[in-house]
Parts: structure tokens; C-alpha cells; sequence
């Protein structure tokens, strides 16, 4: 199982809080993965996703909202929305 530290993200172009990430990723690893692929991962047991903000650790879990999956991170007492308010993902490949 591979565990990954999310540091950006790309958004979809969505008004709705729980249709916006497209990808997350770490430009330091130079990678990205798209959210569906997240999702899969993620359920399956295969990899792991967190953050660290302030050097919190929040892990990045799926959600639900109108039959829709999304990812979110777990509560850290610090940020509700933690991946959302990351920067843009650039220099990165698609994996």
C-alpha cells in the first residue's frame, strides 16, 4: 500500500464544494491523480492520501453528497477544507 502526501490540487470548473477537484498531487514528486482514480484507490485499500497543514496530519478519505463521491480530508482542528484551499497543481504527471 503506498501512502502519498497531497501538497496541490486542480480544480474542475464547478460552482458546487463537492464537484471541484479534478486532481490532486505533490509537485515536489512531480505527480498527480485524478480524483475518480483517487476515489478507486482509496476504497480499494491500495494507497492512502493525506495532508499536512501547519504540521497537522488530515487523511484524505471519499465522501458523499447527492450520490456523488468526492474526496475531502478528515477533521485536523485546524482547516475544514484543506484540500480546497490548496494551490494549483503545475509541473506534474499524470499517473
Amino acid at each position: 500500500m503506498g501512502e502519498f502526501l497531497v501538497t496541490c490540487i486542480n480544480k474542475r470548473d464547478h460552482k458546487s464544494a463537492h464537484q471541484r477537484i479534478g486532481y490532486v498531487g505533490n509537485p515536489q514528486g512531480k505527480w498527480r491523480i485524478a480524483e475518480d482514480s483517487a476515489i478507486q484507490r482509496i476504497k480499494s485499500g491500495s494507497d492512502s492520501f493525506y495532508t499536512l497543514v501547519n504540521g497537522r496530519r488530515a487523511e484524505v478519505v471519499v465522501a458523499t453528497h447527492n450520490r456523488k463521491e468526492y474526496l475531502k480530508t478528515t477533521a485536523d482542528g485546524y482547516s475544514p477544507d484543506n484540500l480546497l484551499n490548496m494551490g494549483e497543481c503545475v509541473n506534474c504527471k499524470t499517473v
